[in-house]
Parts: C-alpha cells; structure tokens; sequence
C-alpha cells in the first residue's frame, strides 16, 4: 500500500467495486482500450470512495474486466460528498477517452454545478461551526482552510472539470434548451424546435446558432398567443398575426442572429400596441443611427461572447487592409468609450444614496 495527496493507493479486487449511474452510455473502442492496457500496463489506477464505489476510470475498468483481471492497483480517495465522488467518475483522462457529446457534457455540467455548489455550503458551514467552537488556541477558526468549492465559482468549475476551460457560457446555453425540450408548460412548436437543435447540436452545429433560432421560436410563440387572445386589442391581435407571417416568410433565408433579433423586436412592438402605449420614437443616436433596444445590445454582446478565442492576432493583423484596421480600430475605442460612460452610470445611483 502507497499514498499520495488526497488518496492511498491499495490492491482491489474488480469484482467488488460497484458502479453507478453514469451520463455516459457508450464506452468507445473498449478493445482498443483493452489492447493498450495489456501491452503497456495500467498507467493510471482508477479511482474508488472508501465504501468502494468507483470515481473515475469507467473505461478502464472495463478493459481491465474484459481482459480478465480479478485484481488491480486503485487509489482510494476520501473527503468529498458522495455525489461529487460519483460524477468525477465522468472525468476519464485516458488517451484513448471518447469525448462526451454536447449534450452529455451539459448534462454532467449542470450535474456538477449543482453538486459542488452544495458541497461549498456544507463545507462553509461546516467552518463556521468549527470556527465558532475552536477555542484551542489563539488564533481560533482562523487557521482553517476556505471551502474548496466556493459556490461562486461552481459553475466555472465545473466547466473546467468537463471541457478543460473555465468558460460556461456554451453549457449553459445546452442547459437552456434542455430545460426548453422538457417543459410540458412550453408550446410544442418551442419543445420541438428545442429538441431538433440538441439533436443538431450533437451531430457538430454551432450552439450560438441553435440557442438564437431556439430564441425567435419563443418570440414566435408568442406573438402566436397574442394573436389569438381575445384580451388583446383587435389592432395589435393583426398586427401580431402579421408580423409572425413576415417572420415565418423570411425564416430559412435569415441568420439565426438577425432572426431572433428581428423576432424580439417585433414582439416588442406587439406587446407595446397591446398595453395601448403611445409608440414614440427616440431620438436618432450619434451618427444619425436609430437607437436598438436593450434586448438587441444584449444579443450583440452574446453573439461576441470569447470572440478573440477563435481568432490568432498573428494572422489578423497583417491580413486586414488600412482601412479595415481603422474600422476596426475606431469600433474598440468606441466600445471602451461606451463601457466607460455605462460604468459611470451605474455608479450614479451608490452615489445618489452614499
């Protein structure tokens, strides 16, 4: 027997470990994994709890059992909650490791999230007690170490347990349109568009894509309700009804980001004609451009949401031409001009009430 940080390492009997529910249901190439352990050895134990149950290395394990082993070297590893040790058995870093698809990875991701989150309460409440209660020295609960998983950071951590990156925002999208397929309270033409776009997404679509076409779908739906809603003025039932065949008409031909963003404004008309509000125009912004919505900026900003970690600096640069570079240039001095100016809004109400 060995140990090393967090786990001792022991002999185990294979047949005694048990396995629980796992996200994935395919195991890949099982033999190839198989050949590779028999010819090189096992280069990593596995991992199981102290009551036995595995952690992680599913795939190895199983070429290990199908090679006929009836023991191997494991790590035990303790301190953690049971259903945290569970889903880590999802992280198999073997080289020949079959990818989760889209969907599988959102599904351990919102798994895990919600799972460290819970076990960054119970670990902060569990050092509030102690603190309170250690009076064995001078410094009190001041010696004791945060919890590991701060409930803040779940959701990055948990994305960089599935994909390796601390980035969050793809999986939650995933999240989103899962949650859409499932809820019987959604209308039908919404669950089915959500459930077409996960079964795109798994075979290689673009996620942004999906979750804006999944996004006109609702506004759609809506404009839907209330072109049939006997409560809403005759005058804005046509004009819902109009605008959601306009849409519909120009649908396949629209990229999904002008779609959803069309869809949003359109439904923002509708809902301002039913409520009997005077439809006044703002004045045009700087430039002479008519100001967008709230809702629109926000969809900018999705859209470009990690956007300079698709692209190389090296090859951007010398490829744009002087006049590509100077509109690119006075677009990053207008947003830092623009952030600073928001910024400085948002401080006006600390400051009002300071």
């Amino acid at each position: 027997m060995s140990s090393g940080p967090g786990h001792i390492e022991l002999e185990r009997a294979l047949n005694s470990i048990r396995v629980g529910r796992r996200h994935r249901a395919d195991l890949g190439d099982v033999d190839g994994l198989a050949a590779s352990i028999e010819r090189d050895g096992l280069l990593q134990p596995i991992t199981i709890d102290p009551e036995g149950s595995l952690v992680c290395g599913l795939r190895r394990l199983a070429a290990m059992r199908k090679l006929g082993w009836k023991t191997a070297n494991v790590w035990v590893r303790s301190g953690m909650s049971d259903r945290l040790g569970q889903l880590l058995a999802e992280q198999d870093d073997n080289a020949q490791h079959k990818p989760l698809t889209q969907t599988e990875a959102a599904t351990l991701y919102r798994e895990l999230k919600t799972v460290m989150a819970e076990d960054a309460a119970r670990r902060q409440e569990a050092s509030r007690f102690t603190a309170k209660t250690d009076r064995g020295g001078p410094d009190g609960g001041a010696n004791l170490a945060p919890p590991q998983n701060p409930a803040g950071k779940a959701r990055a951590q948990a994305a960089q347990m599935v994909t390796g990156r601390n980035s969050y925002t793809t999986l939650e999208r995933v999240n989103h349109l899962q949650d859409l397929a499932a809820d019987l309270e959604q209308p039908a033409g919404v669950r089915s568009a959500a459930v077409a776009e996960l079964e795109r997404i798994d075979a290689g679509a673009g996620v942004i894509s999906a979750f804006q076409r999944v996004g006109a779908e609702q506004s759609l739906a809506e404009l839907d309700r209330l072109a049939a809603d006997p409560a809403v003025p005759a005058a804005a039932r046509e004009d819902a009804r109009a605008e959601a065949d306009r849409l519909r008409a120009g649908q396949s031909a629209t990229r999904a980001a002008e779609l959803e963003r069309l869809a949003v404004d359109a439904l923002a008309r509708v809902r301002a004609a039913s409520a009997k509000k005077p439809r006044t125009r703002s004045a045009p912004a700087a430039g002479g451009r008519e100001p967008r919505t709230l809702r629109a900026f926000l969809l900018t900003w999705d859209d470009l949401d990690q956007w300079w970690e698709h692209y190389d600096p090296a090859d951007v640069g010398p490829a744009l031409t002087d006049e590509q570079w100077e509109r690119f240039a006075a677009t990053v001095a207008g947003t830092v001009a623009f952030a600073e100016a928001a910024e400085a809004a948002r401080r006006l109400p600390e400051q009002r009430t300071a």
